[in-house]
């Protein structure tokens, strides 16, 4: 039975919140599931051609990550929403526990180089600057305007919800837009260097590790706390069914999925060396297209590091960013055609125009902030860097703003007097 919102008691309705709820689910869209597996199997052995078996399993961890994503409807753009509107720290919550489990286990990496494939495993460390400061809060405008971060726009893409195209056309512009004025942002405005709380401050892997769990565990109960005093809306649960059925038809709860998504992160680290990512697979494509176009790219800033030149003249299925991107989209379209969901929808002209605005902020913010969601805050922070806090409060910032923008566009916010949220 879906759990209401209870005026009278608010303390209890936050001691078990559940977010899913038992209930008959959508036959199987057999069609799409049929043409998902076989796209998925195609994609698999020319990858493997392509480039190496590394990019094919990192393309498997891609499918896994789309469709634990769409199964709980993790969300960033949405927990960031709840909370800024009314309070509901349900979704930071779930962050919380994912960061704590994926710092745990890049912990462990990161400090005895652990690696299935011989590359030695480095976190996302970077400067802390004005580009983060600037970057950040335009990505956290950006993912409300767009309804939804990097991986929220991936696993929407393929779960069939129409206007993220657009978002996702939108950021790969801005991600281009972003490179070509890399260079000044890295070069023209003042940082500091990169500062891991691990390496830089003497308190190595396990000290940083205490600290960081001390502070997950600080902002969980203060998101409980607000929560009480605002007495929030609990979310919507979400349908699902019982047993085995569960993991393949059902939705799964929103705890479940954040230690899954830690797992597979830091199976990333281990497998390509570098943390899970997003964006710069979207900066690549958009070079790729200029490229294609006769524009060179090669003498801007962003594309002059050995790896991102390699990128640019080598099939984008050796670029591991890509690989992952794009089975996000496949796994996310696999497990909606599953669940009988996928339904592309039309679009109205306001979510269109948010969503072109908000992709354009977010992709020319990534750039500039060293990452979105994914590089920045969650491989940012499970890399014990101190850039990827400092992203989470400038998108957390942005979001209050993007709270007043989002009406002009005809989109609505939560309310406190919402039965849900």
């Amino acid at each position: 039975m879906v759990q209401v919102h209870v005026k009278s008691n608010p303390s209890k309705q936050w001691i078990s919140a559940p977010t899913t709820v038992v209930t008959n689910l959508n036959p199987a869209q057999k069609p799409f599931v049929a043409a998902g597996v076989l796209a998925a199997i195609i994609l698999f052995i020319s990858i493997i051609n392509a480039a190496n078996m590394t990019q094919g399993v990192l393309f498997i961890i891609g499918i896994a990550l789309g469709m634990t994503l769409l199964h709980a409807r993790f969300g960033f753009t949405s927990a960031f929403r709840r909370f800024a509107s009314v309070g509901n720290g349900q979704g930071l919550q779930a962050h919380m526990l994912m960061l704590a489990v994926a710092s745990t286990l890049f912990a462990i990496i990161l400090s005895t180089g652990f690696s299935f494939t011989g590359m030695e495993p480095k976190g996302y460390v970077s400067p802390v600057g004005v580009s983060v400061l600037v970057g950040s809060f335009m990505f956290g405008i950006g993912m409300q305007l767009g309804n939804g971060c990097a991986s929220g726009t991936l696993y929407s893409v393929g779960g069939g919800q129409s206007s993220m195209i657009l978002t996702l056309l939108a950021f790969i512009v801005g991600s281009t837009l972003g490179a070509y004025h890399f260079s000044f942002w890295m070069e023209e405005t003042p940082a500091l260097p990169p500062i891991s709380l691990a390496t830089s401050t003497g308190l190595g892997y396990g000290g940083a590790l205490v600290l960081q769990l001390a502070l997950f565990a600080l902002i969980y109960w203060v998101t409980l706390q607000i929560a009480k005093k605002k007495n929030a809306p609990m979310m919507k649960a979400l349908p699902t069914t019982t047993g085995w059925k569960k993991i393949l038809r059902g939705s799964w709860p929103l705890f479940a999925a954040a230690i899954v998504l830690a797992v597979l992160n830091a199976l990333t680290l281990t497998v390509r060396g570098t943390p899970w990512g997003i964006t710069s697979g979207f900066a690549l494509w958009g070079g790729k297209a200029l490229m294609a176009m006769g524009i060179d790219v090669t003498s801007w800033g962003y594309f002059s590091s050995d790896a991102n030149m390699a990128a640019l003249k080598n099939t984008v299925l050796a670029d591991s960013t890509s690989v992952m991107n794009i089975g996000i989209i496949l796994g996310a379209f696999i497990s909606a055609a599953v669940q009988g969901n996928f339904k592309p929808g039309k679009i109205k002209p306001g979510v269109a125009g948010a969503a072109i605005v908000g992709g354009l902020l977010m992709g020319y913010g990534a750039r500039l902030a060293f990452g979105c969601n994914i590089g920045a805050y969650f491989g940012g922070i499970a890399s014990f860097s101190l850039h990827g806090w400092v992203w989470a409060i400038m998108a957390m910032l942005g979001t209050g703003v993007a709270l007043f923008i989002r009406p002009l566009f005809g989109l609505k916010n939560p309310k406190s007097t919402d039965s849900v949220c």
